[in-house]
């Protein structure tokens, strides 16, 4: 094959990923320096099309990057007005009242929003700052030279299924920037591919993951609540793996229903998507959500880490920003306001680097922002909640969790010290011959339903032509190991039906069905085998998400 010639741009700034932490390193550069040249490369269709969050808004990073975000029309209107939470049983509840909880758990003057909506609108401001915005441009490749990161491919197109380039192939364009941020969300390709390059991970902890699902559901409007923030533990899940939910009323008679389950289960058995499935049945919940409709489905993979988890986040000519880097709040279930903090930071290193001609050398700056600023004083409290939980089951966590947490609260110290996570998500895995097969009751089509039929309110679509972008590094694998081993796990665990063992004359065989990827991660993250790889699909493929 013959080598492929590529236009190149140059800017100032390149940043991968069109979320909260991305548009707010271009809004915030664009503010001190308006001559530097800033691009935003979106994978989605549009800006939103892939952001999925609960989401429960502290406005705290909006706050600092557009002070009056309320006159300028932000898509951030319903205030919460009730927070409750429950500790669930198979028929009945329990509600925890909320003057022991910590002050930093509480929900009151946060506020309920639809992020992509939210993003939509970061989009209009930073264009009107004369940011430059591709959608539909996935960054398949990073650019090196030498030790340095110097800019990204985007917008490879028109490959055959076998990779090869097709008819009508496009070769997609070489970006290059004084700095490169890599902003693309949860086990991005590229932030691995840093983290893997650079050992960024030495000395820290293992990351952790839960796999997240959200359905937006419109109800009876006598039923509806605005501003109502609900979270459950326990049932169904009991011990069979960490997680939760929430309902969140947004406003006139849509709730935001969605399910946590953490990845670190064991039960290879375990089928998350069912387990949200039937979490809706509860009596509780399918008196708010009869005669309902659900209007939207998605899922996404969450960090669950905390602080002891983010990994070095610079690198010459490169950042990590938002959960690329693993900023997630675990117990406020809150990451989109260090998300935003993150890109301000970036922003501010990286434009008073430029103007110092330093550009392209380590934003150390911005390294020790992060782990002094506000989102080490938001993750450092926390930290000790998701190893807890792990190790010592629901009840201990609480207590002891709780008072750590209270403590740190009140001193800044942690009383409990650093706790390890110990495995990764896929080493937790266990054998199938340690445990028995879950039977989950069949969807009723009114409250629950079955996979493909959600994944087609995730609006997905993946041209079929196109290699598959969930690649294998060993095919034999998913028969060979994974099925008698795992009872090939990746038939559950991932929340839009891709993967299938197919029984035919010739034995078992493994089917990926990449057309209804909704691009979560899980299979990268949970396989057992550690056999899967997740690669963006060309520009613009995937879901389409309305408001999420």
């Amino acid at each position: 094959m013959s080598e492929i010639i590529r236009e190149s741009m140059d800017y100032d700034v390149v940043i991968v990923g069109g979320g909260p932490s991305g548009l707010s390193a271009a809004i915030r550069l664009k503010q001190i320096n308006p001559e530097l040249s800033v691009v935003v490369l979106e994978k989605g269709s549009e800006i939103g099309a892939h952001i999925l969050s609960g989401a429960v808004l502290d406005t705290s990073g909006l706050d600092k990057l557009i002070p009056d975000w309320k006159d300028n029309g932000a898509p951030v209107e319903t205030e919460v007005t009730s927070d409750n939470f429950y500790i669930l049983g198979e028929a009945g509840q329990i509600r925890v009242p909320n003057w022991p909880m910590p002050p930093l758990m509480s929900n009151h003057g946060k506020y309920i929003v639809s992020m992509g909506n939210v993003c939509r609108w970061l989009a209009e401001q930073a264009e009107a700052l004369e940011v430059e915005i591709f959608p539909g441009m996935a960054c398949s490749q990073l650019v090196y030279d030498g030790d340095r990161v110097a800019g990204v491919i985007a917008g490879e197109m028109g490959l055959n299924a076998d990779g090869t380039p097709g008819p009508g192939y496009e070769p997609g364009m070489e970006l290059r920037g004084k700095y490169v941020f890599i902003a693309e969300g949860v086990r991005g390709s590229l932030a691995k591919e840093l983290i893997g390059k650079y050992d960024l991970s030495a000395g820290h902890d293992v990351q952790k993951f839960g796999i997240g699902m959200k359905e937006i559901w419109e109800i009876d409007l006598a039923k509806a609540k605005p501003g109502t923030v609900t979270h459950t533990m326990g049932w169904p899940l009991g011990k069979n793996a960490g997680g939760g939910s929430f309902i969140y009323h947004l406003g006139g008679n849509q709730v935001l229903v969605g399910f946590v389950v953490h990845l670190n289960y064991a039960n290879p058995y375990l089928y998350p998507y069912m387990e949200f499935q039937r979490f809706k049945h509860h009596p509780m919940v399918a008196e708010l959500l009869e005669g309902g409709k659900r209007v939207a489905y998605g899922a996404r993979a969450i960090s669950e880490g905390g602080w002891q988890s983010i990994p070095k986040l610079t690198v010459p000519g490169a950042v990590l920003l938002g959960c690329s880097a693993g900023l997630v709040n675990v117990p406020r279930i809150k990451g989109n306001h260090n998300a935003m903090l993150s890109g301000i930071a970036a922003a501010e290193a990286a434009a008073e680097a430029i103007a110092a001609g330093r550009e392209g050398d380590e934003l150390t700056g911005y390294e020790a922002d992060i782990r002094s600023g506000d989102i080490a004083r938001d993750l450092k409290p926390v930290r000790n909640v998701k190893p807890l939980w792990s190790k010592l089951g629901l009840w201990s966590s609480l207590a002891l969790g709780g008072f750590d947490m209270w403590v740190a609260n009140v001193t800044g110290w942690n009383p409990l010290g650093t706790w390890k996570h110990g495995k990764t998500d896929a080493e937790a895995t266990g054998k199938a011959a340690d445990f028995k097969p879950i039977d989950y009751p069949k969807p009723d089509g009114k409250l629950s339903f079955d996979r493909l039929t959600n994944v087609s309110f995730s609006f997905t679509n993946h041209e079929e032509s196109q290699p598959c972008h969930l690649r294998l590094k060993d095919s034999a694998i998913p028969i060979s190991v994974n099925l008698p081993v795992y009872a090939e796990p990746a038939q559950r665990y991932c929340p839009a039906g891709v993967y299938e063992v197919i029984e035919g004359e010739g034995g078992p065989r493994f089917q990926i069905n990449f057309q209804n990827c909704v691009h979560c991660k899980t299979c990268d993250i949970k396989d057992p085998s550690q056999n899967i790889t997740w690669t963006t699909p060309q520009g613009g493929d995937g879901p389409n998400y309305p408001n999420m």
